[in-house]
């Protein structure tokens, strides 16, 4: 018997996308109707495990399991002999506007456009069938309702119209979508019923801050099945959350949670397997770091050490004497551990190799730059992992400036019970720049700098309050100065490297271990290794260089050096100095989608406010 041919996918989406954009519980338009990308529960084939413990450690104490697994999305099977293979996906929404072309006056004499307004139920083969026996095509209604805690749903439009009204809300009658004007503003959209006498509602009632028109949230998942209801309650207050009015097609529908790791050589077995061989003859009383150096003049302890930092052995002594066991670092503590304390070559320089970098030579650095920065290496080969462990809707919940994601923040789960996440893989290559941690120090106790930091400061507690964001936490000024500069640099090395601006990625080092800034590439295609950007790190001072001059002068200036971060006119209140004409870029390239940056921390500005860390006068 010929067997039948399968059904053909009613579309397609690059395995990037998918953790990224368009993850479970994200909504895509097709050519004809709207879908929301069904959970894990309906992801169906072959998939490709993806190993990385250090990460899948991570998101497993984010998700409360024992154990997590990793795989990568599935791919459609080629050979139509195989079973159905992909990510199924459901319709959504359910509610659906004719498109006819009919015009209806209002009492007071204005004409809208108007369109019914019928729920799936009512169409037939998918079209609405008029009063003529006409079949209409359809498309999605634009609005859904959603609650912060990522559940979402169709609206009641039923309840809507007559809720202020006497009529029984058991009404049924044909709704009518009034429009007018271009149809972008609330107040201009009417939901209408022809069947009894209450009168229209228009949509901008929703708009309401705190409004409750829409009613408690039910907890309604329909990317996990029709159901996967869940009781819907605030995290803060503990009281049921209430629905809010969500536009489809928005840039707020879906904020997917991800994680991200390097994956790196394990220096800490190295590390310790080395200061376990002369701790207790030599190294069991060290009182610093000095004490380190005075003992490498043995040739046993020289030995032992070779290609270890005294700082990274101090840290190693330290934790031995404390009696500590192995501590939970950071994802990003990890990473700049590593390339801080490990020696002139890292990794196996094989093709398949997961890591491999060499340290350059400082020689050729410009007093500006060798007062400044301890190391540069360069990246010839780096795996990095990106592992979807949730989303949000409304607003975003990005890691924090150590790659963490709070344990206790809001999210909507991918699966009933998660056993795997997605995950994918990029291959690429970069360059690291190290930051002298004494002078980034100095810098920061300033006075001009310190002001600075307050008005920063200020700018970050308006946007906490308006957002509601009590857990977020101000990342400080290096974190700010390096950010800024990695935009200024990402910009001067896309314009030789090879690559464009959107395919270079930034990884910003902040904290106790040393400061660093990390450009990569993270292209899970053959675009990541072409060897650019190892290249320009070879003359890495050039376009450092350039950034900073690029930096002080900007084509918005003087509004743009003048901005005050807490101006609620504006509202830019996580920018200090910083526009689309000086450090915004391709939010795939940045690591806190555009916030948190001021180049009046880095370089002078028109403003003068004395803050850079780039002196003028070194310049």
């Amino acid at each position: 018997m010929k067997s039948k041919s399968k059904r053909k996918p009613s579309g397609e989406i690059r395995q990037s996308q998918i953790i990224s954009t368009f993850g479970p519980g994200s909504m895509v338009d097709l050519p004809n109707y709207s879908v929301i990308i069904g959970g894990l529960n309906h992801w169906r084939g072959n998939r490709q495990r993806i190993y990385e413990d250090r990460l899948a450690a991570r998101v497993a104490e984010i998700l409360g399991v024992r154990d997590i697994t990793m795989y990568a999305p599935p791919t459609d099977e080629q050979d139509p002999s195989a079973a159905r293979s992909g990510i199924s996906a459901f319709t959504f929404p359910t509610w659906f506007v004719a498109q006819v072309e009919e015009t209806w006056t209002s009492p007071n004499g204005k004409e809208y456009r108007t369109r019914p307004l019928i729920p799936w139920g009512s169409l037939v083969k998918g079209k609405y069938l008029s009063d003529t026996k006409k079949k209409i095509p359809v498309v999605p209604v634009r609005f859904v309702q959603a609650c912060v805690n990522g559940h979402i749903s169709d609206i009641d439009w039923y309840r809507f119209v007559h809720s202020n009204s006497d009529t029984s809300s058991k009404c049924r009658g044909q709704l009518w979508l009034d429009e007018r004007g271009s149809g972008n503003d609330f107040v201009d959209i009417f939901i209408r019923c022809e069947a009894c006498d209450t009168p229209r509602r228009p949509l901008s009632d929703v708009t309401v801050p705190n409004s409750k028109i829409l009613g408690q949230c039910l907890g309604n998942r329909p990317w996990l099945g029709p159901k996967a209801l869940e009781p819907c309650v605030s995290r803060l207050t503990g009281k049921q959350e209430y629905n809010r009015l969500l536009v489809r097609a928005a840039s707020n529908t879906y904020f997917s949670q991800v994680l991200s790791v390097i994956s790196l050589p394990d220096s800490d077995a190295a590390m310790r397997e080395a200061v376990n061989l002369v701790y207790e003859d030599f190294l069991q009383y060290a009182e610093s770091s000095d004490d380190i150096k005075r003992e490498r003049r043995k040739q046993k302890v020289a030995n032992a050490l070779e290609g270890f930092s005294d700082e990274a052995v101090w840290l190693e002594i330290q934790r031995k004497q404390s009696g500590q066991g192995d501590q939970d670092k950071s994802i990003k503590q990890v990473e700049i551990e590593t390339l801080l304390s490990s020696p002139e070559e890292m990794g196996e320089d094989a093709p398949d190799g997961d890591f491999y970098a060499r340290a350059r030579k400082l020689t050729s650095l410009p007093p500006l730059l060798s007062s400044r920065i301890d190391r540069i290496i360069l990246v010839h080969r780096l795996r990095e992992v990106i592992a979807q462990v949730g989303f949000t809707r409304f607003e975003p919940a990005m890691p924090d400036i150590d790659g963490e994601l709070a344990l206790d923040v809001r999210r909507a789960a991918l699966d009933i019970e998660p056993s795997w996440v997605p995950a994918i893989e990029n291959r690429g290559e970069g360059v690291f720049i190290s930051f002298q941690k004494q002078a980034i120090e100095n810098w920061v106790r300033q006075p001009a700098v310190q002001k600075r930091g307050l008005e920063l400061l200020r700018g970050f507690e308006v946007w906490q309050k308006r957002k509601a964001q009590e857990d977020a936490k101000f990342p400080g000024l290096p974190y700010i100065m390096l950010h800024s500069l990695s935009h200024l640099l990402i910009t001067a090395v896309s314009l030789e490297c090879g690559y464009a601006a959107s395919s270079i990625r930034e990884r910003i080092y902040v904290g106790e271990t040393g400061y660093g800034i990390l450009l990569y590439t993270g292209s899970p295609g053959s675009e990541g290794t072409l060897g650019g950007l190892v290249q320009i790190g070879k003359r890495i001072e050039y376009h450092l260089t350039t950034a900073l001059e690029s930096g002080r002068l900007c084509s918005n200036d003087p509004v743009c050096a003048q901005h005050q971060p807490d101006n609620v006119q504006e509202e830019r209140f996580l920018h200090g100095a910083a526009c689309h004409g000086c450090l915004l870029i391709a939010e795939s390239s940045c690591e806190r989608g555009n916030e948190f940056l001021d180049r009046a921390l880095v370089v002078p500005t028109v403003e003068g406010l004395g803050a850079e860390f780039f002196l003028n006068q070194e310049m």
